[in-house]
């Protein structure tokens, strides 16, 4: 049975139900599937990394001829990657984590609906004056990327209901099945985000091990740090921490992230790179069905692939890692998958 509800009559949609757009994971496969059953897909576009956008958004767009969008780290991206989008004819842009100013006039001209997720009140505040279309309340609860200081998304969803209205609000963080929906609606959102659990499908572009980690885990099994992002010397602002599976390295490292910083390859000399994001199950999620919306490769320990291991590479005090490396095929670098990097 349809619902309806101010997002499901915005897009056209059967469901208040929106893919969250995983860096890396949410490819074109996945965000086409999600529109066809009658939610609004949202590819995961991450970093704005150009190869893996050229090749992903043509699966999307002619994939489905259902309403769909793409989603951005907007801390991490430049106008070029909002452009090359667009060209597509997405029918939402969603921009999270920074400033997304420089792109919301790009995004009204294409006449293109603008999605802007939220951490805190204050940047509810800013949405609103901004003009959002569409604001996502993002709780602590959520797997992968988060505020550091930010609310659960029971007590912070109805805030920004309040706050926002009458510009539709979707709830995030720990939502991965119809009760979790059910709840949001309550508490007044238009809908639903939802990420973890569709990180652990078929079309989703993850390595089976990390499909398997994510089954086998729990919200009581992960943790936030900022340690790994640290050690990837993934430049995410550090008001922002990532939610993953426990791990040997977040044993080691927890609270010294200021010794992990000295000894990582960025403060060594070395280019930092952007790690990829990545997502460990949601807080909340059960013992099924459930997927990392932080990388799973060091929260989850899985077993090595021949030809996707990181044979040689070690931590910052020389501890081997052993989580997977992504596909180059499926996650071209900088593409931002949460299984291994996540970033």
């Amino acid at each position: 049975m349809a619902l309806s509800t101010a997002f499901t009559e915005m897009f056209g949609v059967r469901y208040p139900i929106a893919l969250a757009p995983m860096g890396g994971s949410a490819g074109g496969a996945l965000t086409a599937a999600v529109s066809r059953a009658g939610g609004l897909g949202l590819l995961g576009g991450g970093y704005g990394d150009a190869q893996w956008l050229d090749r992903e958004l043509p699966i999307v767009s002619e994939g489905t001829d259902k309403p769909w969008g793409v989603g951005f780290l907007t801390w991490a991206i430049d106008v070029g990657a909002v452009e090359r989008a667009l060209e597509h004819g997405p029918r939402a842009v969603m921009l999270s984590f920074g400033d997304p100013s420089p792109f919301v006039d790009l995004v009204r001209q294409a006449g293109v609906a603008l999605i802007l997720q939220v951490t805190d009140l204050e940047e509810a505040r800013r949405a609103v004056d901004l003009g959002a279309d569409v604001i996502v309340a993002q709780g602590t609860e959520a797997g992968g990327h988060g505020a550091r200081r930010g609310r659960s998304t029971l007590p912070f969803v109805p805030a920004v209901v309040d706050l926002a209205a009458p510009v539709p609000v979707l709830a995030a963080g720990g939502i991965a099945d119809g009760r979790g929906v059910a709840a949001a609606l309550v508490l007044g959102a238009a809908g639903a985000v939802i990420g973890t659990r569709f990180q652990a499908t078929t079309e989703a572009l993850v390595d089976p091990s990390i499909t398997k980690a994510i089954l086998e885990g729990s919200g009581q099994d992960t943790e936030r740090s900022r340690v790994l992002d640290i050690a990837r010397s993934a430049r995410w602002p550090e008001q922002y921490t990532a939610r993953t599976l426990g791990h040997p390295h977040l044993d080691r490292w927890r609270g010294r992230e200021a010794e992990t910083h000295r000894r990582s390859p960025g403060a060594s000399g070395l280019p930092a790179r952007r790690g990829p994001r990545c997502r460990t199950p949601a807080a909340g999620l059960g013992r099924r069905g459930r997927r990392p919306h932080h990388r799973p490769g060091p929260g989850s320990r899985p077993r090595r692939r021949s030809g996707h291991s990181d044979r040689g590479r070690t931590d910052p005090g020389g501890t081997p890692l052993t989580h997977p490396r992504r596909r180059p095929p499926q996650h071209p670098r900088g593409s931002g998958s949460c299984a291994t990097r996540r970033g």
